[in-house]
């Protein structure tokens, strides 16, 4: 691993402007520092934390740590309600470069996992490649209904570490009763030794799977409380595919939390902070006190040093009915 990045360039509020100056800290930063020191963690605690290795769990002969790295902020496909910018700024930010100092931050804080679109291949290539990282790739499947193989194929062979297909395609497929794909898929990714699984943001589609008899090494299914203040509107439904507002992910989580209960493969869960709506600290306790193995949030490399803290401090005192099934 090459020489430790930086942290210092990014606490105390030291984020570029646009016009290329480095600022203060700004107003959320200051809000984030007051709302941690009511809570009992000082800014120094914060900037101190532990760096000692995350609680991992096994999916199939991988370990992962129980925080994995989310790949939407990396990405560009961040979710940005009605700010018609933010993907396109999130892109700027995260140069190839940017996206590699965040990835080496994650494995020098113990998150050794992220999950990513199959186009982010390139750049983890190149992390593997030039900085001698051992980042695991779990990677978003995107399967066609004419074509169940070839994408799949490719990432493979870009060196992914697990698949799963994609939460919105498994929603529509079950959606529109294709079952029977779906299983063909999860056996398709087995067949080439890695890890399969299937991802839903409807509760639907792990109850179609266990209906099925489809058997993937785990599930990728979203959890979050309803309790920030944008999670609805009088006019929403309760379908996450096909609705106009881009604000809520997890429509039952009593729900899922009572099913997941029943199901023993081990579960990653997403959304978990309602896209930046529910501060960590809530939105990592609510999901592994609720039986999530391991949560998947996406970070920026400012925050990973504190998220990775504040996930381990949870983890060590966690209580959960769901027993760990990772």
């Amino acid at each position: 691993m090459p020489k430790k990045v930086d942290r210092r360039r990014f606490l105390k509020g030291s984020m570029v402007a646009a016009a290329g100056v480095v600022a203060g800290p700004v107003r959320e930063e200051k809000i984030l520092l007051t709302h941690l020191a009511k809570a009992g963690e000082s800014a120094a605690q914060a900037e101190s934390a532990s760096t000692d290795s995350l609680p991992t769990g096994k999916i199939g002969g991988l370990t992962i740590s129980r925080l994995i790295c989310g790949g939407n902020l990396i990405g560009g496909w961040a979710h940005s309600r009605d700010l018609l910018y933010a993907s396109r700024l999130f892109r700027a930010y995260n140069t190839d470069e940017k996206i590699m100092d965040t990835l080496q931050l994650c494995e020098e804080n113990g998150v050794n996992a992220i999950i990513t679109n199959p186009v982010s291949g390139d750049v983890i290539n190149r992390y593997w490649r030039e900085r001698g990282g051992k980042m695991q790739w779990i990677v978003e499947g995107h399967p066609s209904k004419k074509d169940l193989k070839t994408g799949i194929r490719k990432t493979l062979d870009q060196g992914a570490d697990a698949v799963y297909i994609q939460g919105a395609v498994g929603d529509r497929w079950v959606k529109d009763g294709l079952i029977e794909p779906l299983g063909e898929v999860v056996e398709f990714v087995k067949e080439n030794g890695v890890p399969s699984g299937v991802g839903a943001h409807a509760l639907e589609v792990p109850v179609a799977c266990v209906e099925a008899g489809i058997d993937p090494d785990f599930f990728v299914k979203t959890l979050h409380p309803g309790t920030y203040w944008s999670a609805r509107r009088p006019d929403q439904t309760t379908d996450v595919i096909y609705n106009r507002a881009d604000n809520f992910w997890s429509v039952t989580p009593e729900k899922t939390i009572e099913f997941m209960k029943t199901i023993e493969k081990p579960w990653i869960a997403f959304k978990t902070l309602a896209a930046g709506a529910i501060h960590p600290r809530e939105g990592f306790k609510y999901a592994f006190e609720n039986g999530a193995d391991f949560v998947c949030a996406g970070m920026f490399d400012f925050q990973v040093e504190e998220d990775a803290g504040i996930a381990r401090k949870i983890l060590s005192s966690v209580e959960r009915q769901r027993p760990w099934r990772a």
